[in-house]
């Protein structure tokens, strides 16, 4: 894929303790699958869709795909759609913005 940026959605606390450490380790889901999942941006919607729906003070943070190096892999998932995933660990400093969502996905 060539996309320069992807996304990742986060809950406030996620988004606090990135921001304090400075490095995202990953959230449950992506602990459990062994990558931090990102999604492109034709892919945002739906993954607040799916994964956050009614949520509220989700932060959707564009990560510069450039940074990431080899950790980055497009790998095949829902509905048979490339989705970028990071295999290590987001550092701030690959955060290029990021908007809070004030009210419910």
């Amino acid at each position: 894929m060539s996309a320069a940026t992807a996304f990742k959605i986060f809950t406030a606390d996620q988004w606090a303790q990135f921001v304090s450490d400075g490095v995202f380790n990953g959230a449950p889901v992506d602990l459990a699958d062994g990558y931090i999942h990102l999604s492109s941006a034709d892919q945002v919607q739906s993954t607040l869709d799916k994964h956050f729906a009614g949520q509220v003070g989700l932060v959707i943070a564009e990560v510069n795909l450039g940074m990431l190096a080899d950790t980055l892999k497009w790998e095949v998932s829902r509905g048979g759609a490339l989705f970028p995933h990071i295999y290590g660990v987001l550092n701030m400093a690959a955060v290029s913005g990021h908007k809070t969502q004030a009210s419910a996905a």
